[in-house]
Order: structure tokens, then C-alpha cells, then sequence
């Protein structure tokens, strides 16, 4: 009996060569792809990071005064992107420039990405970091920034006196600059804060009733539009006492509040919400709300669920 001693060769010196062309081939292309991105792996944070950046604040609401300011910046880098910074490097005429407004004034933002990072923008109270963004004024968000040439608005109204930042809210671009001061005097005659006005003694009870369409495109208060007590105006007296009362007699869900423009269904004024659009009212249920009118001017009460006031939800609130 004998014992065959060959050398059995598991692969050839060829097919070990091919393997590690397609191994150094997906390194290349691996590291192409990487780099060529690398703007985009410095300038986007972690998820955790980016929802801690995108925590948001509701200030202290304010009457709509009647005076728009508007409002352009634009992102932009150092060659380094060590320095960032809106409009102008530091140095440069017109960097991050200083907003002078009052209590009640609107702010309407115009940005535009002008760099090669990616940017997000918002306001906040808060001295440093990137949270506390004041709901309504974000553009864009550290988990979904604007891309290079990307713009986008968004308006704020303060509602009380101080200093206010708008920032970059990717994590670490305020710390590189990209923020500047909103500074806030008192309102002005014919504008106030919207907390409760001088009573009257006047007491109004207002209801109003959600209603939709049959293939729901088209909603409103009451009645449809062509139809009697379709979306009907309401006029006070500021001062005046309302007690409005909310029905859902739709199917889909609903909330409601007055606000100093039917689309910022995130600014309700004089609390006087009626549930929420994170917990709306259901199909057949109803609720409540009592509070002082404010200062005078043209207000609209609206459905508070995004979309729904363009979609007819939003009639007049008067104050005289």
C-alpha cells in the first residue's frame, strides 16, 4: 500500500491575481465615490445630532403689526470652509448684518445656498449652540439642508422685546460664524403683543362646524363655498371676551386657531387653539376655547393641520 504525497494546489497564480484586481477596483471606486462626496460627509451630522438640532421653540406670540421686513442672506465659506458666515466673510462689508425690528414686525427671509457645504437656517433665543429654533422660522433642517445653489424662505414675527440669533443650524457652522443678531425694541402705536387686551365686559360665543367635500379636495367652515353661512366673518371688539366652539362633522381630522395669516398655521394667537394638529380633533368630536381678544386689525380663523386653510378652511376674525 502506498500514499500519493502531490502537492494539491487550491487556486491558480492567475485567479489570485484577478481577485485582488477586483478587490483594489472596489477600493478605488469605493474611495471615488467617498471623496468626490466629501462635502457632503463633513457638512451632514449624525441622525441623533440632527434631531437634537432640529428642536423647535414657540415664542411668545405677538399681534401682527402691519410692517414687513424683508430680509436677504446667503450662505457662504472661506476657501477653507474653517470660516463661515452670511453675505460676507468677517471683514467684508455687509457680514451677517444686524436685523433692527419691533415687537409684532414680520420678517420675511430669503436665503440662498452660495457655498459648497450644505446649510440649514433658523432663529433662536438661545446664546449658543444649535437648538431651541423658534417654529416657522427654520429653512431646511441639518437632516435635510440645502444643497449648493438650493434657496428657500420662511418669516418670523418676535413677540417680545430682546435679542434674537439667526444661525446655520447644521451642528458647529455657528461656531464657524454663520449667525447673526436680531435686535427687538417695544412695538410701536397700532401694534401689541398678543396677550390679552384691556377688558371690555363684552362676552361673544362663537360655533363653527369642519366640513369637506366628497372627494375632499375641497374643505371649509359650515357650509360650502356657494352655499349659505359658507366660512362666515366674525366681529369683535378688542378687549371683547370669545368663547368659540369647534364641531368636526368631517371624516378626516381637524384643529383649529386664529392667526395674522392664513398661512402661518403655526402662529396662533390669544390661545386661542382648539386642539392641535399633532392631536387634532376626530370625525364627530368637538371642542372648546375662551380668550381675549386682542389688538385691532383683520385676522383669520383657519383649520390648523398643514394644508388644510389652502384648501378653504379660513375665514375672517375682526377686531375693531
Amino acid at each position: 500500500m502506498s500514499q500519493n504525497n502531490e502537492t494539491i494546489y487550491r487556486t491558480t497564480t492567475a485567479r489570485t491575481g484577478k481577485m485582488m484586481a477586483i478587490m483594489l477596483g472596489i477600493c478605488i471606486v469605493g474611495g471615488a465615490i467617498f471623496f468626490s462626496m466629501w462635502d457632503y460627509w463633513t457638512s451632514s451630522p449624525a441622525p441623533v445630532v440632527g434631531m437634537m438640532s432640529e428642536t423647535t421653540e414657540h415664542d411668545v406670540q405677538a399681534a401682527f403689526s402691519g410692517v414687513h421686513h424683508a430680509v436677504e442672506l446667503s450662505f457662504i465659506e472661506s476657501s477653507d470652509f474653517r470660516t463661515l458666515a452670511f453675505n460676507a466673510l468677517p471683514g467684508d462689508e455687509g457680514s451677517n448684518p444686524t436685523i433692527n425690528v419691533n415687537v409684532g414686525d414680520e420678517i420675511n427671509f430669503s436665503l440662498v445656498n452660495d457655498g459648497k457645504s450644505f446649510h440649514a437656517f433658523g432663529v433662536t433665543k438661545a446664546e449658543e449652540g444649535f437648538s431651541g429654533i423658534i417654529s416657522g422660522s427654520e429653512i431646511g433642517s441639518a437632516s435635510s439642508p440645502l444643497k449648493p445653489g438650493e434657496s428657500g424662505t420662511s418669516k418670523f414675527i418676535p413677540g417680545e422685546e430682546g435679542t434674537y440669533y439667526y444661525i446655520c443650524t447644521v451642528p458647529g457652522h455657528r461656531e464657524q460664524g454663520m449667525v447673526g443678531e436680531i435686535i427687538v425694541g417695544p412695538a410701536k402705536s397700532g401694534g401689541s403683543t398678543a396677550k390679552a387686551a384691556a377688558p371690555t365686559g363684552v362676552h361673544h360665543d362663537f360655533s363653527v362646524d369642519f366640513v369637506e367635500s366628497s372627494d375632499f379636495r375641497t374643505l371649509a367652515f359650515n357650509a360650502l363655498p356657494g352655499e349659505e353661512g359658507h366660512n362666515p366673518d366674525f366681529v369683535v371688539n378688542s378687549g371683547d371676551e370669545i368663547t368659540f366652539t369647534a364641531t368636526n362633522k368631517g371624516k378626516s381630522f381637524h384643529s383649529f386657531g386664529i392667526v395674522s395669516n392664513p398661512e402661518d398655521f403655526n402662529n396662533v394667537l390669544w390661545g386661542s387653539e382648539i386642539a392641535a394638529a399633532t392631536n387634532p380633533l376626530k370625525p364627530g368630536e368637538s371642542g372648546e376655547t375662551t380668550f381675549t381678544a386682542g389688538a385691532p386689525g383683520t385676522y383669520y380663523y383657519i383649520c390648523t393641520v398643514p394644508g388644510h386653510a389652502l384648501q378653504g378652511m379660513q375665514g375672517s376674525f375682526i377686531v375693531e
